[in-house]
């Protein structure tokens, strides 16, 4: 293999510049050229593909976002797209193919293995949601940007005795809320996995008020439901004072971690090594610190679980 592809695809994250970076010096050091796919899968399709070197990843390690910026593609979901893309592949002369992203991404990395096109994913997300990986890339830096902005509003809870409830992203998996919940001392975390009885925190609300607690914060993953929607019914419940912070796309932007930063380079690398020694359809991820590698068919298949004794400590923790 003389020459390898790179892309970003769906959601941006903190890190998937240090994993370019990464794919990019790691096939160079190998004397195997590398060629950057812009806007994801979209970008593949329409032939938007550049020759990098080493000075095209040079100053982009600390940067958040993508440098091969991402787009949305429902034409790379049907078999007329994917033929598109792999004759794109095919004109540019590329022999394999790297992947950032979420499951969606690997997704799209499946069907060209199954095309015959040798394909490997790195899981790029900020949801952690990604099976056969402890981490995705992105998570640590999106983690700690919800704990300094919940830092900043327990500070005003406190000050105006409020209740606050805040939303943050997810999408279908609750890491980022019972991470950030456990972390900030949160009085409820609601995610997806566990249902939830707004009876429950209710009475929990209510118990603290009777000891004398002033303020309370609830986190609340987005696969739960709207923030807003569950503020208005806790305060029409308990008459205590209300207020929602949804934190958004806050959470997908800014430098990377020295977690993520170090955590991409080992993935983007590890991606490399495994288009090198003939592998494909694989996803790379680690585990227990140590470097692995799944089948991407069945990482998808498996799904996403929370820490259980995380979630249960959440809750001895904020009686």
């Amino acid at each position: 293999m003389k020459r390898i592809g790179v892309l970003t695809s769906g959601g941006d994250a903190p890190g998937m510049n240090a994993a370019i970076r990464a794919v990019v010096r790691k096939a160079i050091y190998h004397d195997i050229e590398v060629y950057g796919i812009y806007q994801g899968y979209q970008g593949l399709i329409s032939g938007h593909i550049e020759k990098l070197e080493l000075g095209s990843v040079g100053d982009i390690i600390h940067r958040g976002g993508t440098m091969l910026q991402s787009a949305r593609c429902e034409e790379f979901k049907t078999l007329e797209g994917q033929k598109k893309g792999i004759e794109q592949l095919n004109k540019f002369g590329i022999e394999g193919l790297v992947v950032i992203g979420g499951d969606g991404s690997f997704m799209g990395a499946q069907k060209l293995t199954e095309h015959g096109f040798p394909t490997i994913g790195v899981p790029g997300t900020i949801d952690n949601d990604i099976s056969g990986t402890d981490y995705t890339i992105g998570f640590d830096t999106a983690l700690n940007t919800v704990i300094n902005a919940i830092d900043k509003i327990r500070d005003t809870a406190t000050s105006h005795e409020r209740t606050y409830v805040v939303e943050v992203m997810g999408r279908d998996a609750g890491d980022l809320a019972l991470w950030s919940g456990l972390a900030d001392g949160a009085e409820t975390i609601l995610v997806p996995e566990v249902d939830y009885n707004m009876e429950d925190v209710v009475n929990r609300l209510k118990r603290g008020a009777e000891r004398g607690k002033k303020h309370s914060i609830i986190i609340v993953a987005e696969g739960v439901g709207s923030g807003v929607d569950i503020g208005r019914d806790i305060e029409e419940k308990t008459s205590f004072e209300t207020r929602v912070t949804v934190l958004g796309h806050i959470q997908r932007g800014g430098s990377p971690t020295a977690s993520d930063r170090v955590l991409a380079s080992r993935l983007g690398a590890k991606a490399v090594e495994l288009l090198l020694s003939g592998e494909e359809g694989k996803m790379v991820g680690i585990e227990k610190n140590a470097l692995v590698s799944h089948d991407i068919s069945d990482a998808l298949s498996r799904g996403h679980s929370i820490d259980e004794e995380m979630y249960r400590l959440s809750q001895e923790l904020s009686i």
